[in-house]
């Protein structure tokens, strides 16, 4: 599903229009991105938790070429 798929399930299971459901489904993702920026957590209980993790950089290879490569991780990945 992709984000206008999911505006047009929002606004057929809630009963308003395509607009407003999109202002909402907006909000709600500028609401989860500015809490999870600043290291909090997002719960919504028989959803789903987010939340962001930092892990320590690490050495990859290209699967077609074989040569490694090194993350950019920087302060969070």
């Amino acid at each position: 599903m992709n984000k206008a798929e999911l505006i047009e399930a929002m606004a057929n299971g809630a009963g308003i229009s395509k607009a407003d459901a999109k202002k909402a489904l907006d909000a709600f993702v500028d609401s989860t991105t500015s809490t999870l920026k600043s290291g909090g957590r997002v719960a919504l209980v028989g959803f789903g938790s987010f939340s962001v993790s930092n892990r320590s950089a690490r050495t990859g290879r290209n699967p077609q070429t074989g040569k490694e490569i090194q993350n950019r991780c920087k302060e969070r990945c």
